[in-house]
Parts: C-alpha cells; sequence; structure tokens
C-alpha cells in the first residue's frame, strides 16, 4: 500500500539521531489548487510544506509552528504552516516570472523565520539569512545558527507530490564523537528524488541503513485545514482602526475579506462593522469599570 500524506518518525537509539520521512499528495494538490505561481515557486511552496511538517514533529506542546520566507526580489512571500497535529496550509506570492537558481536569486535581499506559536505561550522566533542553494540548505544553516544542532533536510516536489527526509543528532548526543553522524549522513545523501517519491517509508530506511537499528513509529495523517474563521477577521478588521473601517464603508458600501491561504470570501456589511465596534467598545468600557 503507497503511504500518501503521513509523516514517519523513525529513530537511531544507539546513535543519539532522530529522523522524520514525509509524503503529501491530497494536501498538496488542495493547498496548489489556491496559490498561483510559475512552476519552479510552487515547487518551493512545495518543499517548504513538506519541511514544516517535518519540524512540527519536534514541537511537545499544542500550537502551531510556521516558516516565513520574504524578499525584495521576484519571489515576495512564502509561508508554511503547520499545527502539532498535521494541519498545514501555504501561501505564495511572487512575481509572473521567477528566476531558477539559488535562494538570492528568487527572493533577493530576504530572510527565513521560523516561528512557533504555542495556543498558552508566547511565540518562539527565530531568524537568518535566506541564503544558500535551495530551503534545504537554509534550514540546516537556521538550525546550525539558532539551535547549534546537527540537522540535515532532504526536500523534493513536482506536480503531484512534495516529500522529505530529516535527519537530526539529538540535543544531549550532539557533542558525542561525530563517526556515527557522518557515517549516516553519508548513506543518507545516496537517496534520490526519485527514490524520495516511489518509496514508501520503511523500504526507504531500508534501502539506506539496512544495517543499522532503526525504530520506526506509526504513521501520522496530514491533511490541509486553513484555521482562518470570522473572529479572526473581525479581529484583523478592529485592528485597523474605526476611522479606518469608516472611510472604506463610505468608499465601498461594505467590506469584502479573502483569506489568501484557502480562498474563503467573507463579507461584512456595514451593520456587522458597526455591530462589531459597539461590542468591542462595550467591552474595552466594562474592563475599564474593573
Amino acid at each position: 500500500m503507497i503511504e500518501q500524506d503521513v509523516l514517519r518518525r523513525f529513530i537511531f537509539k544507539e546513535l543519539g539521531i532522530r529522523g522524520e520521512w514525509v509524503k503529501l499528495s491530497n494536501s498538496w494538490q488542495l493547498i496548489k489548487k489556491h496559490q498561483q505561481g510559475p512552476y519552479n515557486t510552487q515547487v518551493l511552496l512545495g518543499e517548504a510544506l513538506a519541511a514544516i511538517v517535518m519540524l512540527s514533529a519536534t514541537i511537545k506542546f499544542m500550537g502551531s509552528i510556521i516558516l516565513q520566507a520574504q524578499g525584495d526580489g521576484d519571489i515576495k512571500t512564502l509561508v508554511a504552516q503547520s499545527t502539532h497535529d498535521r494541519k498545514i496550509r501555504g501561501l505564495l506570492r511572487s512575481n509572473d516570472q521567477v528566476q531558477t537558481g539559488p535562494l538570492e536569486s528568487m527572493f533577493g535581499q530576504g530572510r527565513l523565520v521560523l516561528t512557533i506559536e504555542p495556543d498558552d505561550a508566547q511565540p518562539y522566533q527565530g531568524i537568518v539569512p535566506l541564503e544558500g542553494d535551495n530551503l534545504a540548505a537554509a534550514l540546516q544553516n537556521y538550525f546550525q545558527q539558532s539551535e547549534q544542532l546537527k540537522t540535515r533536510l532532504w526536500l523534493f516536489a513536482n506536480e503531484t507530490h512534495a516529500v522529505g527526509l530529516l535527519l537530526q543528532a539529538l540535543p544531549s548526543e550532539n557533542n558525542n564523537d561525530d563517526t556515527d553522524w557522518d557515517r549516516i549522513e553519508i548513506l543518507a545523501n545516496t537517496i534520490t528524488n526519485q527514490e524520495l517519491l516511489d518509496l514508501n517509508c520503511e523500504d526507504l530506511l531500508y534501502r539506506l541503513f539496512n544495517e543499522e537499528h532503526v525504530s520506526l513509529f506509526d504513521p501520522q495523517e496530514i491533511e490541509f485545514q486553513c484555521t482562518c474563521s470570522r473572529s479572526r477577521i473581525e479581529r484583523t478588521l478592529h485592528a485597523l482602526g474605526k476611522e479606518e473601517l469608516e472611510d472604506i464603508l463610505i468608499e465601498q458600501g461594505d467590506i469584502q475579506v479573502c483569506c489568501e491561504f484557502c480562498g474563503e470570501q467573507y463579507h461584512f456589511a456595514k451593520i456587522d462593522i458597526e455591530s462589531m465596534l459597539l461590542i468591542k467598545d462595550l467591552s474595552i468600557h466594562s474592563d475599564t469599570q474593573h
């Protein structure tokens, strides 16, 4: 049976090395349907989604992790997000034509931001320059600079699938002798994009590490799910301020908001905005009374 839209975690217990494998198919198609751009930018979005799913397995709380790449070049914004339970979404904004090449040639001067957003705590954010031949190299640079963890990623995407493989030294083992890490990395480097696409996780691990002791965990399902909602849009609109909202209503008569991740349309008539502002004002007044 072919594995689709799943994350598999594995560990080399004796070596202090963990790993993950991911394959996106239907979830990738649903996300791609809402994101227009040249083929090479869509490939980059697929790679980002595969990467963020694997990185989501590192968070030990309820919440989400967001990868955001921004620059002043042909690609303006690339966003990939995964929740702790593998609900994913993505966003792409670029020019109609984007030169293929190193990240600097696609993004110009840019930065890579990883944001961890726990549901019950303050977000944590790490930022590094957006540099390297590809997204995998940029993420490896992030982990080297921000987390001081040996990390390797292999990412690939096409029109039908987005796939990835990650290896990472466990923090407690990171200062040990590099011999084991070097051997596993050399073995993993023999993987091809076609094998990443074609092989199930267990077959891939056997192909790469059949002489190693690898423990493979059960698959975790992945699906596209946008977190937009009317209440979230209302909070965003309220942040614009009463004066700006009133100016928009005078000019347009109502307010239309389209979610950039999923295409969902939200309509706010004049009475909706007035009610929203009134409720917020009453809430603020009530808080000041206490």
